[in-house]
């Protein structure tokens, strides 16, 4: 590889022809700030945050995109670069809404953090202000265009999601980003992913919040307030927290869960291993009795969603099965509740989840198993980091506690739902062990891990070859059902689809973390990694040895397979207008 010697700040570096300022500048240690930049994904220089002073150049250069050339000597921090990164930050308040004290991205947001380093004037310009109502038509998301700053990241990880359903509409000062025609979110084929979320670097575009809700709730002594947790949480929770990524803060989430009130704190995980038994089952009777194949999972809501707007004619090859939190949420009600002796309709059911898309899902039809809906209200990592904070908990000095039994119990299985590949895994060890008739000791695949897209493997169980696929990310989602369009060329029999890239660990709900650490740190993997270490330390790895399913399917439902299990387990799809 041809390699260039530059210097940044006088620092020495060698880069590999081709690099770009911001990537030297990295090499050498030295942060160059940036606000519409996005590795791989948004490169367009527009915001010049980022302009430096570079030899052989004429004027101020975006770093972001420049490259670099033999001998090239950059400056970072001059005078004339400070000046200009104030006046550019300026400009850009001059159209911004500066309501910092009520905003939900206050203290993590990338321009206040910016025009507090830069001492910015905040109304050095003062003129023409374009105003705009809030989008708030999905029941996902708020876009507040009043504190947009145009970077057009959400557009980006929008077309990398391949919906692309917003884009820049009008033009000069009136630019905006929004919809074709102006249409509200609601009325376009968005799938909710909430990727947008979680790129954008001010308040512009945030998760609907639902906390009031929940803090309704658990004022109401009426009312009997339970609380699950997907698997993802735990390893992504402590970020909100000033915590290492790929923390494992399971101990801690379900102390402060506890704290804030709930009268029980269950694991969605026991949920899953209850998704992995049915989705397990629903194969081994299309392999057996000639249904549609190939079968392809059913957890991710964004998935479901972007199948239901773009292949419509395909929902045949979806399995039937409700998703870990709607399947937690209708055993809540059902099973639970009868337990309990508590009326389903006095039980308010919150779920904690890594994913915008879930806020959705609560609301679609057939998710009511006990006639009521099976799952109250949705929140993200984030709303529940706020209302940790909110509750003035000291969340890394809380004890570790054990989540409520029996809904609380698990299996490693369970637990790398989180992460792509994980679903598709989990089934293989008990589609394994039902096909053989054997308990299997080999049950790590690890050809199914990883953050790739795109992920093949050939499984032999029972003297059969088994391909199945992993797409994580609509595009990714895109490139197989094409396949499966062409005739499945590749033969596979079983396909796990998440809507979001990486899975669940990079939902559109995760804790925010600045583009500087997105470029520069895998989140995806070093999240899952917790999952994966947890699975690998845990005494049951198979979803259909949990001591919960198997009394769940003793006492309650009649057995694997039954028409009870069906009627509050599986659901149904609708094929959905794109416009």
């Amino acid at each position: 590889m041809e390699m260039v010697n530059v210097k940044i700040n006088g620092i020495a570096v060698s880069v590999p022809k081709g690099s770009t300022i911001l990537e030297a500048a990295r090499a050498a240690g030295v942060e160059i700030p940036t606000l519409c930049f996005m590795k791989e994904k948004n490169e367009i220089g527009a915001c010049r945050i980022c302009v430096v002073e570079a030899t052989g150049a004429r004027g101020l250069v975006t770093a972001c995109v420049y490259p670099v050339t033999e001998g090239m000597e950059v400056q970072t921090n001059t005078a004339k670069v400070q000046e200009a990164r104030k006046t550019t930050l300026e400009l850009i308040l001059s159209t911004h809404e500066k309501k910092c004290l009520s905003c939900k991205r206050s203290t993590n947001c990338e321009l206040q953090k910016l025009c507090l380093e830069y001492g910015v004037d905040e109304d050095a310009f003062a003129g023409y202000k374009p105003q705009y109502e809030l989008d708030c038509s999905s029941p996902h998301l708020v876009r507040d265009n009043n504190k947009c700053i145009l970077c057009r990241r959400c557009i980006a990880v929008c077309n990398e999601q391949y919906v692309s359903v917003i884009g820049a509409n009008n033009r000069g000062i009136d630019t905006a980003v929004g919809s074709p025609f102006n249409a509200e979110l609601k009325d376009t084929p968005c799938i909710s992913c909430g990727q947008c979320t979680a790129v954008c670097p001010t308040g512009a575009l945030t998760e609907k919040d639902d906390t009031d809700k929940v803090w309704a709730a658990l004022a109401d002594p009426s009312k009997h307030v339970v609380v699950q947790t997907a698997p993802s949480i735990r390893a992504t929770l402590g970020e909100c927290f000033g915590m290492p990524v790929g923390t494992n803060v399971e101990g801690k989430m379900v102390a402060s869960l506890r704290r804030l009130g709930f009268d029980k704190v269950f694991d969605t995980d026991f949920a899953a291993d209850l998704t992995i038994v049915e989705e397990a089952n629903e194969l081994v009777e299309r392999i057996k009795n000639g249904g549609t194949l190939p079968m392809i999972t059913s957890c991710s809501p964004g998935w479901v969603k972007f199948c239901e707007y773009y292949y419509p004619d395909m929902l045949a090859h979806l399995s039937s099965c409700k998703s870990p939190q709607q399947m937690a949420g209708a055993v809540i009600k059902t099973y639970y509740a009868q337990k309990m002796g508590i009326d389903p309709k006095d039980i308010v059911s919150v779920s904690v989840m890594p994913c915008t898309a879930k806020k959705f899902e609560i609301g679609r039809d057939d998710q009511s198993a006990a006639g009521v809906p099976d799952v109250d209200i949705a929140i993200t990592t984030r709303e529940l980091a706020r209302m940790i904070q909110r509750a003035g908990l000291n969340f890394t000095a809380l004890p570790d506690e054990e989540f409520d039994n029996p809904l609380g119990e698990d299996t490693g299985a369970a637990v790398i739902f989180g992460a792509t590949g994980g679903v598709m895994e989990a089934a293989l060890r008990t589609a394994n062990d039902w096909l053989t008739g054997k308990d299997n000791t080999d049950i790590d695949f690890t050809a199914l891990r990883g953050t790739m897209g795109l992920k093949q493997a050939s499984v032999n169980i029972a003297g059969n070859e088994i391909k199945v696929a992993v797409a994580s990310g609509a595009a990714a989602a895109k490139v197989v059902m094409d396949q499966l369009k062409a005739g499945n060329p590749a033969g596979w029999t079983f396909i796990e689809i998440m809507g979001c890239p990486g899975g669940c660990v990079n939902g559109g709900g995760q804790p925010i973390q600045p583009q500087s650490v997105r470029d520069t740190v895998d989140l995806k993997a070093v999240r899952a990694k917790a999952l994966y270490d947890q699975d690998a330390a845990m005494a049951i790895r198979k979803s259909h040895e949990s001591p919960v399913v198997k009394k769940l399917y003793e006492e309650w439902y009649d057995g694997f397979g039954g028409h009870k299990a069906h009627h509050d387990l599986h659901t149904s799809y609708v094929p959905r207008k794109k416009y």
